[in-house]
């Protein structure tokens, strides 16, 4: 077999890259006539690669000429590295689905808000219905209740203040002190149920995670007439949210 039945490359796209990993060698930046000799490419060609990487984000510009990596490449960086801790906790959560029977959420509270990191479900594990972001339902959901039990005074009240308690189902508490009440005096704590507040049918119960300083929450939803199982599903969360916890502390 010759080299045509290897795989398609595109040359542009390498050069490219090869641009790009000489651009973060130099801390400093460096300039085009010096990062075409060191990838070897030709004066014209490097100019042309480096005014597209500045014109989409990836390179920037200095003053004195020289580049260096831009805004958007550490942006990727940034979301590399979230991703490769989620690989990490990725497994707990499927064990977590298999054994409960149940779709596993992860959350995480940043920038001021609740989001979902990370569903693990099935086909006969189907995840529910998120007819509201999260963002906007925190104070229905157990994950969201979750994390807003972990925050401080202060960080709660910036939430409530910034966030309308929608009443989504006949359930749903969308009183701020009644809310709080509950938080406080959660009966499954650290645990934290939704009993059909975000959705008819069915029921909730999140346990807290941390992601260094960063808390968030691991939870599983159910079908109402499973209910009773709660207190029995938390002692299965604990110890998952416990290895969820330590594998996101580890430092890439």
């Amino acid at each position: 077999m010759g080299a045509r039945d290897g795989p398609t490359l595109i040359t542009s796209v390498q050069r490219a890259m090869r641009l790009l990993e000489a651009v973060g060698a130099h801390e400093n930046g460096a300039p085009a006539k010096q990062l075409a000799r060191e990838t070897g490419l030709p004066l014209a060609t490097a100019y042309h690669l480096l005014r597209t990487l500045v014109h989409d984000g990836y390179v920037r510009k200095l003053d004195d000429g020289g580049f260096v990596l831009g805004d958007k490449l550490q942006a990727l960086r940034t979301t590399g590295r979230a991703q490769a801790l989620l690989s990490r906790v990725r497994p707990a959560l499927a064990a977590l689905r298999d054994e409960l029977a149940a779709p596993a959420y992860l959350t995480f509270f940043e920038e001021g808000e609740i989001r979902v990191a990370e569903i693990v479900d099935g086909p006969g594990t189907p995840r529910v219905d998120l007819w509201v972001g999260f963002e906007d339902a925190g104070h229905a959901t157990a994950l969201g209740k979750s994390v807003l039990r972990e925050l401080d005074d202060e960080a709660r009240r910036d939430y409530l203040s910034r966030h309308h308690l929608a009443d989504l189902t006949p359930r749903t508490v969308t009183s701020p002190p009644e809310l709080l009440r509950r938080l406080d005096d959660a009966p499954l704590a650290p645990a934290v149920t939704d009993l059909e507040e975000y959705a008819l049918g069915t029921v909730c119960v999140a346990v807290p995670v941390y992601s260094g300083d960063t808390v968030g929450s691991l939870g599983v939803s159910l079908p109402a007439h499973r209910y009773s199982r709660l207190p029995e599903i938390r002692t299965r969360l604990l110890p998952t949210a416990n290895r969820v916890t330590r594998g996101l502390s580890l430092t890439i």
